[in-house]
């Protein structure tokens, strides 16, 4: 006997369990929520975090701090990285360090810091510098370029206001 003759013939799927179908069935009268009960009425339905009526842990755990949901996640990469990735006269970029494996994860903006020595001539595009690192790379006989980053919500609700006000003005008539 081969390990392939087990499931020889045998269904691939398992046929769905109808339940209240007449006592014959062995799911009928009750359909498998047995008797009485909350859990046995029609339209029941509990939260997930429901441990029978003790304290759920989610509830028990104290909280602490603020968790900001809108900040930026901000992936940073040391200048002595950039030494040991690239060669003289390269250019940096944020797809080149994820190739490199230098910055892998997702991120909204790139930071470059300064710890570390740079002897190579570099161009290095980011959304931002460390006061240290922008002065190893221009040292180094580099450049840097700064990337723009994310527009605020609250700027682009600024800039959306400004546009309508703009539209909804008749325009000023010039004398001639």
């Amino acid at each position: 006997m081969n390990l392939d003759d087990v499931h020889r013939n045998l269904p691939k799927r398992k046929k769905r369990r109808r339940i209240g179908r007449g006592t014959g069935s062995g799911l009928g009268k009750t359909a498998g929520r047995g008797h009485k009960g909350q859990k046995s009425r029609a339209g029941y339905s509990r939260l997930a975090v429901f441990q029978g009526g003790a304290m759920p842990l989610v509830r028990r755990v104290p909280k602490r701090g603020f968790n900001n949901k809108f900040a930026l996640t901000i992936a940073s990469v040391n200048v002595s990285q950039l030494e040991e990735a690239y060669e003289a006269g390269e250019e940096v970029t944020p797809e080149n360090l994820r190739e490199r494996s230098l910055a892998k994860r997702r991120y909204d903006e790139l930071k470059i810091l300064g710890d570390g020595e740079l002897t190579k001539k570099l161009t290095v595009s980011a959304h931002r510098f460390s006061k240290s690192a922008k002065e190893k790379i221009e040292q180094a006989g580099g450049k840097t370029l700064v990337l723009a980053g994310k527009t605020p919500v609250a700027e682009k609700q600024k800039k959306s206001r400004k546009n309508k006000a703009q539209q909804s003005s008749p325009p000023e008539a010039t004398e001639e």
